[in-house]
């Protein structure tokens, strides 16, 4: 009887198809230690009426709290429930401005011009982050 034909072997015995999947295990493995070290990404949808003075005000210490203590890991999402109400309705806001921290879970929500830095800062759990990086940095 003849042996079945493995069309993944060669005559000197090499398993193509097993080193790929090796290599690519181990490309695999070496992404997610990779990520693992950097810090988690968040990501903001800011819900605003028009160009209101509360809505601008929002924006603005939105943004300055990102750049200040986020630097680039942050996504921002304005949106305008004027031109987008569908939006609003599917997250549930039901006053604006308000911000939604979509990641890292768990979804929180903050509704007004966020000029309470600080308590914003502890809601986001990023007044957290930055203690403890600090305290990484002086050690």
């Amino acid at each position: 009887m003849a042996k079945p034909k493995n069309e993944n072997s060669k005559p000197d015995g090499k398993r193509p198809l097993a080193t790929k999947l090796r290599n690519t295990t181990e490309a695999f493995e070496k992404a997610i230690k990779g990520s693992a070290l950097k810090r988690a990404k968040y990501i903001f949808r800011l819900y605003v009426t028009g160009s209101t003075g509360r809505s601008l005000k929002a924006v603005y210490n939105l943004r300055k709290i990102c750049e200040e203590h986020l630097s680039d890991e942050y996504e921002l999402e304005v949106i305008d429930i004027y031109k987008d109400p569908d939006a609003a309705r599917e997250a549930q806001i039901v006053a604006a401005p308000t911000l939604v921290r979509r990641l890292p879970l768990p979804i929180r929500k903050f509704v007004g011009d966020l000029s309470n830095t600080q308590k914003i800062l502890v809601g986001l759990d990023i007044y957290k982050r930055q203690d403890f990086e600090d305290q990484l940095k002086g050690a």
